[in-house]
């Protein structure tokens, strides 16, 4: 197998999530005590997030861990977040390995569970900006967001909340996931991937895509 790379950080209890579901993926499909070699570049999210330049500097930090990722062995690599895909191309073009995009994972895995009116959730940049919404609208997926005030409220649950692995608005999420069924949603995706330490599939009346379950999934039959 491919040695594999992840770039996490951002934040870390969601790539210790990665690791977590790592293990499980071993699990299912290995022999008893083998796991795929993996390397994790976990980077500062403080200075990620803070980063004067905005976009310019964070592509930067991500490039020099993909970078870094590549000198320590790693033969295919994935960046453990949903909104830095933003800049996945560029990060990409920076280094002579493969990289799998989260977003062609998702879209591979809700085709295949024949979804197509889906509700987005994760960060503001993610629910807000283009490049997320029209990557999957150009697959041929119908994608809703939430409104104005609820992208600011499901906001500060991430990073005031989920980002310190505190649960305690989950009935509030599920309560938002409800009122999008009630709207013919077949699907939520859970595009953060902190959002998966408080909705499982079970939680909700609809297919729940877990975007962090799903990435390494794909990175591992990549590898």
């Amino acid at each position: 197998m491919k040695k594999i790379g992840i770039i996490g950080g951002m934040s870390p209890e969601s790539t210790l999530y990665y690791y977590r579901k790592f293990i499980e993926i071993s699990r299912e499909k290995f022999e008893p005590y083998f796991y795929p070699e993996l390397i994790i570049y976990s980077i500062n999210f403080k200075e990620f997030m803070e980063n004067p330049r905005e976009w310019e500097g964070r592509k930067e930090i991500l490039i020099k861990a993909a970078k870094a990722l590549e000198r320590a062995g790693a033969e295919i690599i994935g960046i453990s977040a949903n909104t830095p895909h933003m800049v996945f191309p560029e990060v990409q073009r920076a280094v002579n390995v493969e990289m799998v995009s989260i977003i062609d994972a998702v879209a591979e895995e809700a085709k295949k569970r024949g979804l197509k009116r889906l509700l987005l959730l994760g960060t503001k940049t993610t629910m807000t900006m283009p490049f997320y919404k029209e990557a999957l609208k150009e697959k041929g997926f119908e994608i809703l967001v939430p409104n104005e005030e609820e992208i600011e409220e499901v906001q500060r649950i991430i990073f005031e909340e989920l980002t310190f692995e505190n649960l305690r608005s989950k009935p509030y999420l599920v309560e938002l996931i409800e009122r999008y069924v009630e709207k013919g949603i077949e699907g939520v995706i859970l595009g953060c991937t902190e959002i998966p330490l408080a909705i499982k599939a079970g939680d909700v009346s609809v297919e729940v895509l877990d975007t962090a379950e799903i990435h390494m999934k794909a990175l591992m039959e990549r590898a």
